[in-house]
């Protein structure tokens, strides 16, 4: 079924945004910032602001950014905390393609190594490794109950990357894999930041229960401006986890220039 073109989204027909005062370049499949995420980029500048002690104690934090899209939660953490670092990891080509090209259009690309990585791949934190440890990990990731994909707008599920938006049966496949990764590199006391379904701080509670191994727990939920349980704060509390050098695949890379 072909869609009349005022059915585009107007991102996509401007071919940039503005997210936190930082104008960036869109263009389909690739994710379209929505205002609710600046909330959550908010909140992980407050957390830094209120505990410099805890977050990048060599000159600014270390962040990894899971699932980039465009760039703009990395790069607007990148234009706002000065000493910071980020990596940031995407499966979509296109995402990473188009976050790389925001970042030299903002003249951050020394700050930030862009990574294609599926989180969801055995091993795939072992490619990370040899950046950590990190101080904080921050995502807004496909969080959609699967059932619930139908119910999106038709503009979204035309030109919007499915696979960005499409979270699983309880929305929570990425979330689950992340949360699993933190142990092996996160810093002791690191901090998760997450973008949710409102349905999620209750399921996340109880599977974290669930992994008592992972030492983490859930020290604040947060609502958007809609008044939604939105956001989730998640802090490691125990040792991180070591693995061998032998066990990392490849060539070991250098740590993102300051």
């Amino acid at each position: 079924m072909s869609l009349e073109p005022k059915q585009m989204p107007v991102q996509y027909i401007l071919g940039e945004w503005d997210f936190q005062g930082l104008s960036l370049k869109m263009a389909p499949p690739v994710f379209i910032p929505r205002p609710e995420t600046e909330e959550l980029v908010e909140w992980v500048l407050e957390e830094v602001a209120q505990r410099p002690h805890a977050v990048g104690a060599q000159g600014g934090p270390l962040i990894l950014e899971v699932g980039c899209g465009s760039g703009a939660i990395s790069l607007s953490l990148l234009s706002q905390l000065p000493q910071s670092q980020v990596i940031a990891v995407d499966k979509g080509e296109a995402a990473i393609c188009l976050t790389r090209e925001n970042a030299q259009r903002l003249q951050l690309q020394d700050r930030i190594r862009i990574v294609p990585l599926d989180v969801t791949s055995e091993g795939s934190w072992a490619h990370l490794l040899p950046w950590g440890p990190m101080d904080l990990v921050v995502s807004n990731p496909p969080y959609v109950f699967h059932q619930d994909m139908e119910q999106l707008a038709p503009e979204i599920l035309s030109y919007e990357d499915p696979a960005a938006l499409d979270g699983g049966e309880k929305g929570m496949d990425i979330i689950t894999h992340i949360l699993a990764l933190a142990p092996w590199l996160l810093k002791d006391s690191g901090s998760i930041f997450l973008e949710v379904d409102l349905r999620h701080p209750e399921l996340i509670v109880c599977w974290l229960q669930s992994r008592p191994d992972l030492s983490l727990d859930l020290v604040a939920v947060r609502k958007d401006f809609y008044g939604r349980s939105r956001f989730l704060h998640i802090r490691r509390s125990g040792p991180q986890h070591g693995c061998p050098a032998d066990a990392l695949p490849g060539p070991q890379p250098a740590r993102v220039p300051g």
